[in-house]
């Protein structure tokens, strides 16, 4: 099969999937614009790099459509003076993403694997103000450090505060709640101390964050 022109359908994914899901933030559609995805996609799925599909990944896990990378990043709207912390590194490109938009990214992922893989491809790139860290985050993130954005990748059956502590005053965390195939992403802002905003975004569905627990349901 011939490599398709990475270009030409970087272009063509901005104008024709991401545009029209109402992505018109200038700073996100420049970076999806220049950074290469297909650099951040397995070997035998780059000329998919561009389609609008979850791409599937090793230990059973998907990277997101396009559309929704460029919808998350656009709820988020980090800054370059702030700072980000991204559940599930994945391949390294949202990592590489929020790296554009953001200050310092730490990125943090249950597989080891993953953890490598983003950490040599955000290096390729020249992407240097990325931490990865290896963890198990399904609940929480507790490092010490208050985040202005928070990237959830994987879905969360229910909705837990387990993130809310780490956001700083005026920080934005994404994340995806809900039960297969019936789910919907919020993008949540602390206003004080004790008190969080949350905003309905969209409805999609993603697969869970691996280690995730649920609320235990009796039923009669």
């Amino acid at each position: 099969m011939a490599e398709l022109n990475f270009e030409r359908a970087r272009f063509n994914m901005v104008e024709q999937q991401v545009r029209p899901w109402d992505v018109l933030d200038e700073r996100v559609l420049e970076v999806i614009e220049s950074l290469p995805r297909e650099a951040f996609v397995p070997k035998s799925y780059r000329n998919l790099a561009y389609a609008d599909i979850q791409l599937p990944l090793p230990h059973d896990e998907v990277m997101m459509e396009p559309r929704l990378e460029a919808r998350l990043l656009q709820a988020l709207a980090p800054h370059p003076d702030e700072s980000a912390l991204e559940i599930g590194a994945g391949t390294g490109y949202l990592s590489a993403c929020l790296a554009r938009l953001a200050g310092q990214v730490t990125s943090v992922d249950i597989q080891q694997a993953f953890c490598v893989g983003a950490a040599a491809q955000l290096s390729a790139q020249a992407i240097r103000n990325v931490r990865i860290e290896r963890g198990d985050a399904a609940q929480a993130w507790d490092d010490g450090h208050r985040y202005d954005v928070i990237a959830v990748t994987g879905s969360l059956p229910e909705l837990h505060k387990g993130y809310h502590h780490s956001l700083s005053l005026g920080g934005r965390l994404f994340v995806i709640v809900g039960e297969w195939p019936i789910m919907e992403a919020f993008l949540i802002t602390r206003v004080s101390e004790d008190q969080w905003a949350t905003e309905s975004i969209l409805d999609t569905s993603i697969r869970p964050l691996r280690n995730v627990r649920r609320t235990v349901r009796f039923e009669l």
